[in-house]
């Protein structure tokens, strides 16, 4: 009995010269129409796949043919010989179905690998196709009903398109998918703003930080996960975007949501070059929430107004009216508004024009993001462990970054990047007179000593 060597997936590039090499072959095939009367009768897809199941086994024989010569005829420096047939299998439709391929045994080296038939076989087409099908909110026992057709015949040999098959190609499309997310290189990158959010994603809490770039176009990077949006996950996710080449010695600003982990995180390991901005529509939330209907719903116009005046310094004297009223009957209304305040009022105080502040003073750009994670998991019922809610995230961040467009007011991110540069300026030279004033009081004090 025959039996088949279990071949290894080529890499993309090895699989491009594959093809590229397969495209210089020369295959004349003749159809005969009678044998293929049943696939006519299934329709114009069931009778591309079945002549193409005959065009792939000639091209599998020509192949044979240009690297070891013509068959029956003697060569005394023929590298490998045939060796009959055996049967395989090829991707098509969506699922494998069963061809009988040919054999060569090399001089040296064992079974010769033929290109066309590792092409054909290329098992990441099925998990790219189940990832896209899955995506776009196929269940995995409905795949079977959005296959292309392949014909009566066909049909009934094709295998891989029961729901575990399904499942294991998406698990691992998706762990590749993830991979490539969190080694992305960052250095190519000019990022002028990182807007950093958490959800609890079906008990775990996964942190996830979008770039927005000198130009205005936006690049999921980075997820960690962990269980509350604490300083330590920030931090790592920070030092883990620095280590694959985040840059930030001119100054970046940091948008963040309403937590004081967060912006700890980001002073953490961004000192004096991470300029944070809060969410406005976090803080009025929040405030908010410790009230009851009627006052909150009056608090919060007050507040809206206030984070967008142009006059950062009169919105900023306004909210702190406001807080000083609060303080007497909502002591933890007035305390959550107090804190950070002053972060609420960053692009404006920068001068950054009103259409690019409006932007970038929420965090809707990277929520819009976590809304796709959501939308496209919410079919799933059984959770596992991290691993899977990590899996579903990065697949829900490069899916909504398909669709992603430019952020409003990009025109003006040259005055950001101009404005935070000198942010940062001014917080190094402020910490250097510190440090001078300091040292010569040091010294006049020992002076005075001796």
């Amino acid at each position: 009995m025959t039996t088949t060597k279990k071949l290894p997936v080529a890499p993309a590039q090895k699989r491009d010269e594959e093809a590229n090499r397969l495209g210089a072959l020369s295959v004349e095939t003749t159809i005969d129409l009678e044998e293929f009367s049943s696939s006519i009768r299934d329709g114009l897809m069931a009778f591309c796949c079945n002549t193409g199941l005959v065009v792939v086994a000639e091209m599998m024989e020509a192949e044979l043919t240009e690297k070891i010569g013509e068959k029956g005829r003697h060569d005394a420096h023929r590298t490998a010989f045939r060796n009959g047939s055996t049967a395989g299998s090829v991707i098509l439709g969506g699922r494998r179905v069963p061809i009988t391929r040919p054999r060569a045994i090399q001089r040296v080296g064992g079974e010769l690998v033929l290109d066309a038939y590792r092409v054909f076989t290329n098992a990441d087409l099925l998990a790219e196709l189940a990832l896209e099908r899955m995506l776009a909110g196929v269940a995995t026992r409905r795949h079977v009903l959005v296959e292309e057709p392949i014909g009566t015949e066909l049909e009934a040999l094709a295998k891989g398109n029961s729901k575990s098959a399904i499942s294991r190609r998406f698990v691992q499309a998706t762990t590749k998918k993830v991979d490539e997310l969190l080694r992305r290189d960052l250095s190519g990158l000019d990022v002028a703003v990182l807007m950093i959010d958490g959800m609890i994603f079906k008990g775990c809490c996964v942190v996830v930080a979008l770039a927005i770039c000198a130009d205005g176009t936006k690049v999921p990077v980075g997820l960690w996960d962990g269980d509350t949006e604490n300083t330590v996950v920030v931090r790592d996710l920070l030092a883990d975007l620095v280590e694959r080449g985040l840059r930030y010695e001119q100054g970046i600003l940091c948008v963040l949501d309403g937590g004081k982990a967060l912006a700890a995180g980001v002073k953490r390991v961004f000192g004096h070059y991470g300029v944070v901005q809060r969410c406005v529509v976090h803080k009025r939330r929040n405030v908010a929430d410790y009230l009851g209907k009627d006052l909150g719903a009056i608090t919060d116009r007050s507040l809206k107004l206030a984070f967008a005046d142009a006059d950062w310094r009169r919105g900023l004297r306004v909210t702190k009216g406001l807080a000083t009223r609060l303080e007497t009957d909502h002591p933890s209304a007035a305390r959550s508004l107090c804190e950070g305040l002053e972060e609420m009022f960053t692009l404006r105080r920068l001068g950054i024009p009103d259409l690019l502040a409006r932007s970038l003073c929420t965090t809707n750009a990277i929520e819009s993001m976590i809304g796709t994670c959501k939308d496209l998991s919410r079919r799933v019922k059984h959770w596992k462990n991290t691993k899977m809610a990590c899996r579903w995230v990065g697949a829900g961040l490069l899916e909504a970054e398909r669709s992603f467009h430019r952020i409003q007011g990009y025109r003006h991110m040259a005055t950001l990047v101009r404005a935070v540069h000198n942010e940062v300026q001014q917080r190094l030279e402020k910490e250097r007179t510190e440090i001078t004033t300091t040292t010569a009081t040091s010294d006049n004090y020992d002076q005075a000593v001796a």
